[in-house]
């Protein structure tokens, strides 16, 4: 079974962390709410910490996930259902 980080690069697990840490930042902006992702901020780690290896990456890609999953779900927030023949536009605005 593929994992991931088996056939990703470095550099994109940095990117995907990044993306995560701005969705945390974006969603803590607009809803002044801290996100407390403690899980995350134990492994010391963050996606300009370029000399951690792809490993330490990966796992805290996979932690800061399940953190923001699990505040979303706490919140209550609803999640979406699309049809398969959704345009993406309708995606796009949750159609």
């Amino acid at each position: 079974m593929l994992r991931i980080g088996d056939l990703v690069q470095k550099e994109e697990l940095l990117h995907l962390h990044m993306l995560l840490v701005h969705v945390k930042k974006y969603y803590e902006s607009t809803n002044n709410e801290e996100i407390m992702a403690e899980n995350y901020a134990s492994l010391s780690i963050s996606p300009v910490h370029i000399h951690k290896n792809k490993i330490c990456h990966k796992e805290a890609i996979l932690s800061l996930g399940d953190e923001l999953v699990q505040y979303v779900r706490s919140k209550g927030l609803a999640s979406m259902e699309y049809s398969e023949f959704a345009t993406p536009d309708e995606v796009a605005v949750g159609q």
